[in-house]
């Protein structure tokens, strides 16, 4: 089909104007971030770029192109990583750009159900393995109720998945006893000789209490139970100086509108969006685009090897934002308003694992610490110092992250829909959907107290209510 747009006659380049009049300008030189990624050798590159003279080529001079080297071979990774859970956001991401330039990643994956796990399981140069890192067994005739006896690390599959493999990108789960399977994790890398391990770990804010606090800091039990592994990590001589410790922000992707705790954009009846949380609405947090940017920095991590980042501890964030700053972009984003209403207690409305309930009722405990008071907030990475270089050190990795204005405008909205919502499709009464107007741009409510309603389960199919969610199952939400 033709286009409709209007297309004005191709203007006469400067270059070939100047040409044609005999002058042509010295270029002004470049200073260059990174060396010239050309087929020249290095003494002809740095030339060519660097600021000489240069022609326009001709089609009657081919001396250019005669003289000109072959290229270089770019030859494929030949190593292979070893990736848990990969259907987590985390390890999803890293899959798909690691597979992309060549690493063979063994993937493993408790089953095949959902959207996530069949792209991955389809991906090239990626080997899925299929199986519960913590296994469960009836240990007589009658098992006990809830159809499960005796428990305990799966080691076999575990040796399968590192045999033979060269590096490995470890984020636990709360889906089993995850320090054991951490340690069993960890002890497989060093049989198996592993050269680089990167653990996406967490802080355990409990050791990080400051002596001038006047309350001890909770212990955060998804996270405390990630630092304890780290810490097994570091008692391996073998394993410690060859790991590399990844901390993550908060995910733009755990908002959602469905009835989730902690992150519900809830929807409102005039169209705008309220999301309550018990973080100091002026106290900055960090944000990650799961999805986007953690397969691009720890894949540089790997290409940058143990000689740089062994034994090191990276926080991983692209914004440092506010709650109100964080409605803001998204409001910006979705084109619609987001308010924030700091609000003591999560509200639990679906049926969570257990692990999670206690999680968020540690996060109410340690964000309520400072009170009103912004300076005596926690800082999320456990101390000030990792907060205020994750920005730094997290450019260094990956310089293209997508930030939550970003996010909110082109795949919140898909997510959205992916999990049977359809607000996106729908015009609210006196609202303008293509532009924010500044009244709109993030904001605070007061509390009020509401009374939870359990009824929606976590997980599940398609639903619009959102008791059927395919893209969002409790194991692996938070990964």
């Amino acid at each position: 089909m033709p286009s409709a747009t209007f297309h004005a006659p191709l203007a006469i380049r400067p270059h070939l104007q100047l040409e044609q009049a005999g002058s042509i300008p010295e270029p002004v030189p470049r200073k260059l971030k990174h060396r010239p990624c050309t087929s020249y050798p290095d003494s002809e590159g740095e030339s060519f770029l660097g600021g000489a003279r240069f022609h326009p080529v001709r089609a009657q001079a081919p001396s250019l192109y005669e003289s000109r080297p072959a290229k270089r071979p770019m030859p494929s990774p030949t190593k292979t990583i070893v990736v848990v859970n990969s259907s987590g956001r985390q390890a999803a991401s890293f899959i798909r750009v690691a597979s992309a330039v060549g690493y063979r990643v063994r993937a493993q994956l408790r089953n095949l159900d959902g959207i996530v796990a069949s792209e991955i399981s389809s991906l090239q140069n990626v080997t899925v393995v299929v199986g519960d890192l913590y296994k469960r067994k009836t240990s007589s005739a009658l098992p006990p109720l809830g159809g499960y006896g005796d428990t305990g690390v799966n080691h076999e599959l575990i040796d399968d998945l590192f045999r033979g493999a060269q590096l490995a990108f470890i984020n636990t789960t709360f889906w089993g006893d995850e320090v054991a399977i951490g340690k069993a994790l960890a002890d497989a890398a060093v049989k198996a000789n592993i050269q680089h391990y990167v653990f996406s770990s967490m802080p355990n804010h409990s050791l990080h209490t400051p002596s001038s606090a006047e309350n001890p800091w909770p212990s955060l039990p998804l996270w405390s139970a990630k630092a304890t592994i780290s810490s097994y990590i570091q008692s391996l001589p073998v394993l410690a100086s060859k790991t590399t410790h990844l901390l993550t922000g908060i995910y733009n992707n755990n908002f959602t509108s469905l009835p989730y705790p902690l992150f519900c954009m809830e929807m409102q009846p005039d169209g705008s969006f309220l999301w309550e949380a018990p973080f100091h609405p002026n106290v900055k947090l960090p944000w990650l685009d799961a999805e986007h940017d953690v397969g691009p920095a720890v894949l540089q991590i790997f290409k940058d090897g143990v000689s740089k980042w062994g034994g090191q501890l990276i926080p991983l964030a692209y914004e440092m934002l506010t709650p109100i700053e964080a409605c803001e972009a998204f409001a910006r984003g979705v084109g619609r308003d987001v308010k924030y209403r700091r609000k003591s207690k999560i509200a639990v409305k679906v049926s969570i694992p257990n692990g999670y309930r206690e999680q968020l009722i540690a996060l109410e405990e340690l964000y309520s610490l400072g009170g009103e008071d912004p300076s005596k907030q926690p800082p999320y990475f456990g101390s000030q110092e990792l907060d205020e270089r994750c920005l730094e050190q997290a450019l260094a990795l990956w310089e293209g992250p997508r930030g939550l204005e970003e996010y909110a405008r082109e795949v919140f909205p898909v997510e959205e829909a992916a999990n049977g919502l359809t607000w996106m499709m729908e015009e609210t009464d006196g609202e303008d959907t293509d532009a924010v107007h500044s009244e709109i741009s993030g904001g605070i409510q007061e509390e009020d107290e509401d009374s939870d309603d359990e009824g929606l389960v976590m997980g599940g199919g398609t639903g619009s209510a959102g008791e059927n969610t395919p893209a969002r199952r409790e194991e692996t939400w938070l990964a």
